[in-house]
Formats: structure tokens, sequence, C-alpha cells
């Protein structure tokens, strides 16, 4: 076989060194293609304490939320496909760096009959293997195993991303449902005290030391207490259904265990955010996963523009071969090696300069959406350390309140049974004893979800360790 010429190998050897193009590294957080600023404008989380976040959920001090945490990721069917997508991923890299590779195919060939008028008759056997290697000169195969090898990286950010989400909601909702327990014991309380009071206001307005039309508005204090009661038990039913769709847990083995801890707002551990944000954006699977979308999108650009230059195609077999005829056997190997193919795209109406230049320009969308979601997770650990800050400032200030209205409630109840205040300054006092209790429990909850908010915040404690454990690389 001739080879090619050698002006013809000189000008794809040009072409490859002007065409090729290379693929974008992951940009980084910190760095001159991902700008963050250099330190956290928001104050540091509880005056700096430090603490694992890998290990957040178990630190909390409550098993029973760390257990339907682990029983939703178990049930979750975000979850379940975002490991489906792992394993798509992986199959699609696996195709991709096998393009690379030679293909090998074994063949088999048996026939008999005739080959002309008069001629015996004969048979014809061969085995043998047949190659084809494409000669990647000009990179598209390896762009297309570059952008399989980062959608990878991608998805198994996704996993992770998706457990961070469904850790954080599953112990949102228990914790406001704790916050609601909390809620409905005040409005118990309420209640009954409520009660108490109609009963003393109609006896003294029977006995004509009261008018009725106090006793009227005691009595509707009452009611109207009663159904602030039947309010917050509806919306703790609502929290418990949320707990059994997430969990998975059987609703009456789920509302025995939560039974022994009624009312109780787990506390979670303390943990200091680091001051570089690069050092904190670093664990978010979201961000991770548009770095390697990024990559993606130039290993796909690369490749786009590759598919527009000429392909070379090796092909080559190797065999042994049989021919009985007449009495007379001839055994015997052959080969052969080529041809050469080579494929010039000549005219496709645009088709291949189109797609090179779409491409283009997916990557440069990743790129705006990669710093996108760099500036939005800035934000939301930002807005996390504000709320904790906000929370620790007002958590005293709640506290007294509350013990000072509960103080002066008690005074003015002392006063109406000695008949010395009024129905009205009782019930004004109810009132704001009553919002002070709530908004110290409000306060509590918005404390505890705000920890959750920003281990969410900074991706969980992510690392990329966790992620070539699940995808088994």
């Amino acid at each position: 076989m001739n080879p090619l010429p050698s002006r013809l190998w000189a000008a794809l050897s040009v072409i490859a060194l002007t065409s090729c193009a290379s693929i974008e590294p992951a940009p980084t957080p910190g760095s001159t293609g991902a700008p963050v600023a250099p330190q956290w404008h928001a104050p540091v989380a509880h005056n700096g304490k430090l603490s694992e976040l890998t290990d957040w959920w178990e630190q909390f001090d409550d098993p029973l939320m760390l257990s339907l945490i682990l029983d939703g990721q178990q049930a979750s069917a975000t979850l379940a496909q975002a490991v489906a997508n792992i394993a798509d991923a992986q199959a699609a890299r696996v195709g991709s760096m096998a393009v690379l590779l030679p293909t090998l195919d074994g063949v088999m060939d048996a026939s008999r009959g005739r080959s002309e008028p008069g001629a015996p008759v004969g048979s014809f056997s061969s085995a043998g293997l047949q190659a084809s290697w494409e000669l990647d000169i000009f990179g598209a195969n390896r762009a297309a195993a570059g952008a399989t090898r980062a959608e990878l990286e991608a998805s198994m950010a996704g996993w992770h991303d998706a457990r961070v989400s469904i850790a954080a909601e599953i112990a949102t909702t228990y914790v406001e449902l704790r916050a609601c327990e909390a809620q409905i014991a005040q409005a118990e309380l309420d209640v009954r005290s409520r009660r108490e009071t109609a009963r003393l206001t109609e006896l003294m307005a029977s006995s004509g030391f009261q008018s009725p039309a106090e006793a009227d508005l005691a009595h509707a204090s009452a009611a109207q207490g009663q159904v602030t009661l039947a309010e917050q038990n509806a919306q703790c039913e609502y929290l418990i259904k949320s707990l059994v769709a997430l969990s998975a847990r059987n609703e009456t083995e789920l509302r025995k265990s939560l039974a022994k801890q009624t009312a109780r707002l787990p506390q979670p551990a303390e943990f200091r955010v680091a001051k570089v944000p690069a050092e904190v954006l670093s664990q978010r699977p979201d961000i991770h996963a548009a770095a390697h979308d990024v990559v993606a999108a130039s290993a796909d650009s690369v490749e786009a523009q590759a598919l527009r230059w000429p392909r070379i195609t090796l092909s080559g077999n190797i065999g042994s071969t049989r021919i009985p005829e007449g009495g007379v056997s001839t055994n015997g190997t052959v080969w052969t090696i080529g041809p050469v193919a080579v494929t010039l795209p000549l005219f496709d109406g645009g088709t291949r300069r189109a797609n090179a230049e779409a491409a283009q320009v997916r990557y440069e969308v990743a790129t705006v959406v990669y710093a996108a979601r760099l500036r939005n997770a800035i934000r939301e650990v930002e807005n996390a350390l504000v709320s904790l800050q906000s929370t620790a400032t007002r958590s005293d200030d709640a506290r007294r309140a509350a013990e000072g209205f509960t103080r002066s409630y008690r005074a003015v109840e002392s006063g109406y049974r000695a008949g010395n205040a009024s129905l009205f300054e009782l019930e004004d006092a109810r009132r704001s004893m009553v919002a002070a209790q709530i908004a110290l429990i409000e306060l509590q909850r918005e404390r505890v979800a705000g920890w959750i908010t920003l281990y969410r915040a900074v991706g969980g404690g992510w690392s990329v360790d966790q992620l070539e454990e699940i995808s088994g690389a």
C-alpha cells in the first residue's frame, strides 16, 4: 500500500497545530476568572467557635432528628435520581474513553460451492480479527472524553447537593414541628387560664360584683383561646404529615417517637465559617458542579471546532484461511493494513460552523452561570450569618421580655381576683404575655433554622473524597 503523500501529511499537521484548542480548566473561587471578596462582611457566627461540619447532624442533641434524616435520604426519589445520573455519566465516560482506542472484532466466515462450471465442489473457511482506529489528530474525541469526565464530576456533586438539601429540609421541618409543639403547650396554658377567668367572672357576675358584659367578654376570650389552640394543633398535624412523607416512616411509630420529647427544640453545635470565602465556597457542591459545567462546555466547544477538520481512520485485519478443493487444501495466514481513510468536510451548508459557534456561546453562558452561582453562594452565607447575629442579639431581650410580661400578668391576675383590676386590664396583660412567649419560641426556632441554613449555605461539609467514595472512582 502507498503511504499518504508527504504534502498531505504536512498540511494535516499544520491544520492540527493551528486549529486544536485546549479545554479550559475548572475555575476556582477566588481566581481571576471567578473573583470573590477577600473576606466576609457579615459577623462570624457565634464568636467563631469551632466544630466539624462533616459530623454536623450528629452534633445536634436529638437522635430522632438524625434518624429521620437518614431515613429520608434512603427514601428520597431526588437522591435516587441523582445516583442514576451518576451511573449514566459514568457510562458516557467509559464510552468516550473507548472511542480513543482501536476497536477489535472477531470474524468467522465459511462457504461451500462451485466457483465455475466443471470445477470441483470446494469449501472456504476463515477466522480472523478486524481492527479500526480513528487517529484523533485534531482532538475531537479527546475533547468529548474531557466533556464526559467533567459531566461525571458535576453529576457526583449533584448527588451531594441533593443529599444536603434533603437533610436540611427534614431538619427544618422537624425544628418547625418542635416549635409548633412548644406553642401548643403555651396555647394550652393560655386556654386553661382563660377558662378559669371566665369561670370566676361568671361567678362574680352572678353575685352582682361584675356586669354581664364582662362575663360575656371573659367567655369570648376563652372561646378565642380555644380557636387559637385548634389552629396551632392543625399546623402541627401538617408538619407531622410532611415528616412522614419526607422520611417514609410509619406515622403511628413516628408519633410515638415524637411524643418522647414533645416541644423540645434541638440545639445545634456551633462552628466557625472560614474568613476566606474561597475556602468556604469550595465546599459547595453546586459551585463544584458549575465549575465542571464550564469545563464540559469548553470541551464541547473544542470538539465542535475539531469536527470541522478532516478525520482519519486506519483499518486492518489478520486471520487464518483454509480452502479445500479437488482434494487439495490450502491453508495460510492473511493480513492487511489499511486502507487509510481521510474524510474531508467539503460542504454541509454551514452546519459544522454553526454548531461550533453555538458551542462557544454555551461555554460563555456556562461561565456566566458559574459567576452568578458564586455571587448567590456569597449572598446565602452572608444572609445566614446576619440571621444568626440578629437572633443572638435579640435572644436576651426576648427572654427578659417574656419573663417580665409573665410577672406582670400574674400581678394583674392577682389584682383582678382581689377586685383591684378590671377584666380589660387582665386581658391586655394576658395578650402581652402570650405574644412575648410566642415571640421567644419563634426566636429560638429562627436561631436553630439559621444554623441549618448556614450548614446548607456552606455546602454541608462536602469534600471531594466523599464524592469519590460514592462514584467508586
